[in-house]
């Protein structure tokens, strides 16, 4: 069998084997939409329902949340997964539930008396309808249910797509939502690639996607089929800058904590390091030293995260091959130690001023390769980074408070954090997204309760007011307002 008649028959069976789950999505999503034409405005008191239910169903499940996560990872620690999978997602529904009024409450605007009278005007919040959450695999049930919060908070239905490349956290997140909520409300839909494009093809009143920029583009053109409007987060190279002051071993202790969450596979995570040319060499020697003293052995104990399948593993050593062969300067932060394939966890390299043509420099890295790259001044390595797919965030270490301001308004991104790396989507209440190719739109916080909102002006006229002066035939009184605004 060739190659090619091989691929054909895998696409076959594939779409065979995905054919149930698409008949199933398509229910969920007739099912969905009836019951939203039936209540299309839950009340505050339906909506915590919903909300403590999804922060309940995943503490009170937690145990088997880190099993799962352990399984599709090969290692990864509880207590990381606790933080994260469970305490995040749920720990965002507590916040939206203490929030809901003030999300929930019509805007008033202003409307000059003169012409209105004594009308109410406003803007109201409400639900889109029935949207699609299209969950990434490195964190299967904080964007898998994050998101969902505040599509519940702001009363839609909602149905989950989890990656095929975690089937264990997929399988799981599949019954704990059956169990948990009427189909009608929330459920899942699980499979593989066909699955996955039918997803993207369905006509959602709103779809998020998590993933790649490449992939995104695709997602995006599909929904444009049906006009459906998209969150799409995307990723990005995301740098972190040194300033003159910031070579500090706390930068350092920021820079490495971010770097070896998820061992790298993480969308905010520190892709790349920019540091003055003259401290590029104690920047490394800082970078190993707390590595020995704070971090020995890392890859080797429970708090390591296995890369998620083979073929990653492979393209992270293609890409330290590659920097190695071109000369580049790999500094081992765990000398001696090597990959273990049984777990996939790799430990962490440093790849020392890289070419810039290397794959690892064309890429977001996602894993445990860290380029520390030298610049000699700092405007001329913020135009180079500006000139680049904006990232989804970027981080600035120092202490001159007006020149990490400086950086800040210089290189557009996603998110940003001054003296510290990603804490910018671990905050429930900021408003979590990209910019250019690292995405469009926000959930967190209000922003995304206004995101998964239909924003709906309304006018409640009232009495005494001059309305009539827009309808023909137009006259005096038409006539006199004219002169009042324009002074005639």
């Amino acid at each position: 069998m060739s190659l090619a008649t091989s691929t054909i028959v895998d696409r076959d069976q594939a779409a065979a084997s995905d054919a149930p789950a698409i008949e199933r999505l398509q229910e969920s999503l007739a099912l969905q939409r009836a019951a939203f034409r039936k209540d299309p405005i839950p009340t505050k008191a339906q909506r915590v329902e919903h909300l403590q239910a999804l922060a309940g169903m995943l503490v009170a499940n937690r145990a088997r949340i880190e099993a799962a996560v352990a399984e599709d990872f090969g290692a990864h620690p509880a207590l990381f997964c606790d933080l994260l999978e469970v305490l995040g997602p749920a720990g965002r529904a507590v916040a939206a539930i203490e929030a809901l009024d003030d999300w929930m409450a019509a805007e008033q605007r202003a409307a000059d008396p003169a012409l209105w009278g004594d009308a109410r005007v406003e803007m109201r919040l409400e639900p889109k309808g029935v949207i699609g959450n299209m969950a990434p695999w490195n964190f299967p049930f904080e964007i898998g249910c994050g998101p969902v919060v505040e599509m519940l908070a702001a009363g839609n239905r909602v149905v989950v797509k989890p990656s095929d490349l975690t089937p264990a956290c997929a399988a799981l997140l599949e019954e704990l939502v059956a169990q948990t909520f009427d189909r009608d409300r929330v459920t899942t839909a699980v499979g593989g690639l066909e699955l996955a494009r039918a997803f993207t093809r369905q006509p959602w009143d709103h779809l998020m996607y998590t993933g790649s920029p490449g992939v995104g583009r695709e997602v995006m053109r599909a929904a444009a089929e049906h006009l459906v409007p998209v969150t799409l987060e995307l990723g990005g190279k995301c740098p972190a800058v040194l300033t003159a002051s910031g070579v500090t071993r706390e930068a350092v202790a920021s820079i490495l904590g971010t770097k070896l969450v998820k061992n790298g596979q993480m969308c905010i995570t520190v892709d790349h390091v920019l540091v003055p040319r003259d401290r590029l060499e104690d920047l490394v020697d800082l970078l190993v030293g707390f590595a020995r003293d704070v971090l020995p052995g890392h890859s080797t104990t429970a708090d390591a995260v296995g890369l998620i399948t083979d073929r990653h593993l492979a393209r992270i050593e293609a890409m330290l091959d590659e920097a190695r062969e071109a000369g580049a300067r790999i500094v081992e932060l765990e000398p001696g130690t090597g990959v273990d394939r049984a777990t996939r966890r790799m430990p962490l390299s440093l790849v020392v001023d890289p070419p810039a043509g290397l794959r690892l420099m064309q890429e977001e890295v996602f894993g445990p390769l860290l380029p520390v790259i030298p610049y000699d001044d700092l405007d001329e390595a913020l135009a180079a980074i500006d000139a680049q797919d904006r990232p989804l965030g970027l981080y600035v270490f120092g202490d001159d408070a007006e020149e990490c301001e400086h950086v800040v308004r210089t290189v557009r991104s996603g998110g940003a954090c001054i003296n510290g790396c990603a804490l910018q989507g671990a905050v429930a209440s900021l408003g979590f997204g990209g910019s250019g190719t690292s995405g469009m739109g926000r959930h967190h916080g209000i922003e995304g309760f206004r995101e998964f909102s239909t924003a709906r002006g309304v006018v409640v006229r009232g009495t005494h007011d001059d309305t009539d002066v827009l309808f023909p035939p137009y006259g005096a009184k038409a006539q006199a307002v004219v002169d009042a605004a324009l002074g005639g």
